[in-house]
C-alpha cells in the first residue's frame, strides 16, 4: 500500500495536524501537492570524505534520483554512517552492526515506500541487508562497484591481493624504499572498492545472487558509465517495487541463500562472507549453519578466474558477463524458482543470458572449472568446537595437512610490537595463534593474516599456518584458520593454548585439534580470566551483546 509522504507520521496526538505540518515544512524545500502525491523512495547515501571506495556516489544517488523521477516516484536522500575499511579503528566490523542498526531505524522512522540502498566497501552492503530484512521495505541494493585497475613497470595492478603481495616482497628485502612508493602511488587506481574478489567484490555479487539487485549490477566499475545505468534502472525499479509490494522477506527464502552459497563457492570468495551471509539469514529468520557452507563447498567448484585464488580483476569478470554469466553456469546447481526484485523467476532470467563465451577464460565452466570443489572449508576440533573457517583456495597445499608447536600472540598489537623479534624463534614449523582478536575481545579485526616474520621473510618462507579468532581480509592469501569459535575472550580452547603445545590442522578431514591432554586442559581452563569490558559507549554494548562468529556476530537482542 502506497502511503507516500503520509507513512510513519510524527506523533502529535493528531494525525491530520502532523499531515499538515509536514507538508507545510516540505513546501519550503520546494515540493509542491503533485509531488507529494508520489509514492516516496528514500536512497540511503554512504557519500564520506573518509570512505574512498565511494568517491562517486554524489553520481550515483542524482541517477538514483533520475530513475525514480522518470517512473513517477519522490526521490529523498538521506545519510548514515559510511564504513571505509582502511580509515576506521580499530575495525569496521565493529561498526557493521551499528551501520545496521541505524539504517534500519531511519527506514522505520521517516516516510518511504521503497528504498534504494547505496553502498559497496565491505561492511556497507552487509549492514545495509540487514538491516533492509528486518525493517522489511520494498528494498533494492545499488553497490559503487570496483576499482579500475593501474599499472607499475608494465604490470597490471590491484587492491589489496597486489597490496600485500608487494608488502610481503618489501619485508622480506625484495623492494626498495622508493619502488614500494611507487607501487603505493598505483594500487588504487579509481574509486570504487577493490578490484579483487575481496569482501566489497563478493557481497556485491552475492547480494545479486540472492535477489535484491538488479542483473548485472554487482560488478560493472566504479568510474563507469554502467554503473550510472544501473543507478538510473535501480531507481525506476524501487517505484515498481513500491507500488507491487515485493518485499525482502518475500525474496530471501532458503533456496535463495543456497543460491548464494554456491555462488560464493564458484567465486572462491571472501570469507568474511560467511559471517555476513549467517548475519543476514537470522535476520530473515532463516536457519543456515557452518555446516551449509560446507556441504556446498564441497560439491561446487571454482569457476572464476580472480585474485586472490586466480589471476583475474573484477573488470575481467564484468567484460565477461559478470554475475548473470556465472549464474547460468552454475544453473544445474541452482533453484531457479527463486524470485528476485526484478519479479521474475531467475528461470525465465536464464533464457535470456548466454553461457560463458569460448572467446574469454575468466568465468569457467563445470566440466572445465578453475579448480575443483572445496574454495572454503570449515574446521572443528578442540582448539575450535563449534567451528572455524579456512580458505583453502588461497592456501599452500602443502600446509593444508600440519602439524606443528604453537607460538602463541596475546592481541594484534603484540603481533605488531614482536612478530620480528628472532629471540622467539619461530620457525617454519610453527603454528601462530593469535587469540583476544574476536568479537568480543576486539571487536573481530581483520588480524588473521599475520605477517612471515622478516628474518624468515628474507630466507624465502612466504607461508606459514596460521590461527586465530580474527577475521582475514577477502584479498588476502595463506593458510589461515580464522574465526574460531568459540572465541578466547569467553573462554574458547584458544584461551588454554600454551607456546609449545601442538597444533593440528587436517583440512581433508575438517578438523583443527589442539594436541594437550584434557585434564591439562582442565586445570588451565580453571586459571583463566576474561579480559575487561571495554568501559562505554558502543564498544560496551557491543562487547555485551555480540554472538559468536558461527552465528554471523550480530547483536543478540537484533
Amino acid at each position: 500500500m502506497i502511503l507516500g509522504i503520509n507513512g510513519n507520521l510524527t506523533s502529535y496526538g493528531d494525525r491530520e495536524f502532523s499531515k499538515y505540518i509536514r507538508r507545510a515544512f516540505l513546501s519550503s524545500a520546494g515540493y509542491d501537492s503533485e509531488d507529494l502525491e508520489r509514492p516516496v523512495v528514500g536512497i540511503v547515501n554512504t557519500s564520506s570524505d573518509y570512505n574512498t571506495c565511494h568517491r562517486e556516489m554524489p553520481q550515483m544517488v542524482e541517477a538514483v534520483k533520475r530513475g525514480v523521477l522518470e517512473a513517477g516516484g519522490l526521490p529523498l536522500a538521506f545519510p548514515t554512517i559510511s564504513l571505509h575499511e582502511i580509515l576506521v579503528s580499530p575495525t569496521t566490523m565493529l561498526y557493521r552492526n551499528l551501520q545496521a542498526l541505524e539504517t534500519e531505524e531511519m527506514i522505520r522512522a521517516q516516510p518511504m515506500d521503497a528504498v534504494v540502498l547505496l553502498g559497496g566497501c565491505d561492511k556497507t552492503v552487509p549492514a545495509q541487508v540487514m538491516a533492509a530484512v528486518s525493517a522489511d521495505v520494498p528494498a533494492i541494493c545499488v553497490v559503487a562497484g570496483p576499482m579500475m585497475t593501474g599499472r607499475w613497470r608494465g604490470e597490471r595492478l590491484g587492491a589489496c591481493t597486489d597490496c600485500r603481495r608487494y608488502w610481503s616482497l618489501y619485508r622480506a628485502g625484495k623492494l626498495s624504499e622508493e619502488e614500494i612508493y611507487e607501487v603505493e602511488t598505483a594500487l588504487c587506481f579509481t574509486g570504487g572498492t577493490c578490484m579483487v574478489m575481496g569482501t566489497a567484490s563478493t557481497m556485491a555479487c552475492l547480494v545479486e545472487a540472492l535477489g535484491l539487485m538488479l542483473p548485472g549490477g554487482a560488478t560493472a566499475p566504479h568510474a563507469s558509465g554502467e554503473r550510472l545505468k544501473n543507478a538510473v534502472a535501480s531507481g525506476r525499479r524501487a517505484v515498481a517495487l513500491a507500488r507491487e509490494g515485493l518485499r525482502p522477506s518475500k525474496i530471501l527464502s532458503r533456496q535463495a541463500f543456497m543460491n548464494a552459497l554456491t555462488v560464493l563457492m564458484a567465486l572462491a570468495g571472501s570469507t568474511n562472507a560467511v559471517i555476513h551471509l549467517l548475519a543476514i539469514a537470522r535476520r530473515a529468520g532463516l536457519e543456515l549453519t557452518l555446516a551449509d557452507f560446507d556441504r556446498i563447498a564441497r560439491r561446487v567448484p571454482v569457476l572464476v578466474d580472480c585474485k586472490p585464488t586466480g589471476t583475474g580483476y573484477m573488470e575481467d569478470f564484468h567484460s565477461a558477463g559478470g554475475v548473470p554469466v556465472l549464474l547460468k553456469a552454475l544453473e544445474p546447481l541452482l533453484d531457479t524458482s527463486v524470485v528476485g526484485v526484478t519479479g521474475q523467476p531467475l528461470e525465465e532470467l536464464l533464457r535470456r543470458v548466454p553461457p560463458p563465451g569460448a572467446w574469454q577464460n575468466t568465468i569457467r565452466t563445470l566440466d572445465r572449472p578453475l579448480r575443483g570443489p572445496g574454495a572454503i572449508a570449515v574446521l572443528k576440533g578442540s582448539l575450535a568446537p563449534d567451528g572455524a573457517v579456512i580458505k583453502a583456495s588461497a592456501a599452500t597445499p602443502s600446509l593444508l595437512r600440519h602439524r606443528g608447536p604453537a607460538i602463541v600472540f596475546d592481541s594484534p598489537e603484540e603481533v605488531a610490537a614482536r612478530i620480528d623479534d628472532p629471540s622467539l624463534g619461530i620457525t617454519p614449523e610453527h603454528v601462530i595463534i593469535l587469540r583476544n582478536a574476536g568479537p568480543v575481545g576486539a571487536g573481530m579485526p581483520e588480524a588473521g593474516s599475520m605477517p612471515i616474520p622478516r628474518y624468515l621473510a628474507e630466507k624465502g618462507v612466504r607461508d606459514m599456518v596460521r590461527v586465530s579468532d580474527a577475521r582475514m581480509s577477502g584479498t588476502a592469501y595463506g593458510t589461515v584458520v580464522l574465526h574460531c569459535a568459540p572465541e578466547a575472550a569467553v573462554g574458547g580452547p584458544l584461551a588454554l593454548v600454551q607456546n609449545g603445545d601442538l597444533v593440528e590442522l587436517d583440512v581433508e578431514e575438517r578438523r583443527l585439534d589442539l594436541l594437550v591432554p584434557e585434564d591439562e586442559l582442565r586445570r588451565r581452563r580453571a586459571h583463566f580470566v576474561p579480559p575487561p569490558l571495554p568501559a562505554r559507549g558502543w564498544r560496551r554494548l557491543y562487547a555485551e551483546h555480540v554472538l559468536q562468529a558461527n552465528l554471523g556476530a550480530d547483536l543478540d537482542f537484533l
